[in-house]
């Protein structure tokens, strides 16, 4: 059977710890882990544009022995050009796996629905997986994860979706300050009743806080909305202050790319208590243990 990665409800405990202590023996032995995927083909599908997912799996799959081919969205266009479920069924007997990095949702769950090769979510609208276990990654790395406060500063968006997932999987705390109307969706606040606080006032979500994470205010596909979330998230913003209210030696997140003196200031991206870098970083290691996982 096929195991497809489109959520973090897709990995069950076990399997995300497997993850992250392969990803470990990765990090360590980048270039001597022989080719597990040697002979296999991996297609990104890229409706949207990217800098780290898209070199972060490239890179994975050559140093694993495999060959990636990107197919962004003008190769295939797809529900425009073709079905998401013609590209599935055509693609799946040419191909051993597919990335793919989508607009919305649905179009990666019809493609995992009708592929017979493993599909992984590359980001959606709704998730992203694999920055959520790059970034549980980068946590257990650098503070452990017993006992681990997250405060999350921002959008109610897709990261902060799959954060929320794994937090509460992991049996970890996680505080979240929204502006009001910019809220993580109900279902999923629901889904994770037990593990998530919501503030409205950053303050009060950093409060014993071991890890500080935003993201940008406006995500791809909301640029209308820019001069509106500006307005919005006034005040919502990581900088020396904040980070002052948070617990003595907490890190900094940001998944990337940043929009510097908005979400978060030079002085905190640049400062001793990032761990941006790291974390960007991990993606490759993360996703090459996940790649491993569903294909071999």
């Amino acid at each position: 059977m096929k195991k497809d990665l489109l959520t973090i409800e897709d990995l069950s405990v076990s399997e995300i710890n497997e993850i992250l202590e392969l990803a470990g023996a990765l990090k360590e032995k980048r270039q001597c882990f022989g080719e597990p995927l040697k002979g296999k083909t991996l297609g990104l599908i890229f409706e949207k544009p990217s800098n780290r997912t898209r070199v972060s799996f490239e890179v994975g799959i050559t140093e694993l022995g495999g060959h990636a081919i990107y197919l962004g969205s003008y190769e295939i266009d797809l529900g425009k050009r073709e079905s998401p479920k013609d590209v599935a069924k055509v693609l799946s007997r040419y191909l051993n796996g597919i990335i793919a990095r989508t607009f919305s949702h649905k179009t990666v769950v019809e493609l995992a629905k009708y592929s017979s090769i493993p599909v992984i979510n590359g980001l959606t609208d709704y998730q992203h997986p694999c920055q959520a276990m790059s970034d549980l990654f980068t946590i257990k790395e650098k503070k452990g994860l017993i006992g681990i406060t997250v405060a999350f500063i921002g959008d109610g968006n897709n990261v902060l979706n799959s954060l929320l997932y794994i937090c509460h999987k992991m049996g970890m705390r996680i505080n979240v300050a929204c502006p009001r109307g910019y809220e993580p969706g109900k279902d999923v606040l629901k889904d994770v009743a037990g593990s998530a606080k919501i503030f409205n006032a950053p303050g009060d979500a950093v409060k014993g806080a071991d890890v500080i994470y935003t993201d940008v205010w406006t995500s791809m596909g909301q640029e209308k909305e820019y001069k509106k979330r500006l307005k919005a998230f006034k005040g919502y913003q990581i900088n020396s202050e904040l980070m002052k209210l948070a617990n003595k030696g907490a890190i900094a997140l940001h998944c990337l790319p940043a929009h510097r003196g908005q979400e978060i200031t030079d002085e905190v991206m640049d400062g001793p208590q990032s761990m941006v870098l790291d974390q960007a970083e991990n993606r490759l290691h993360v996703q090459k243990a996940i790649l491993i996982k569903l294909l071999k």
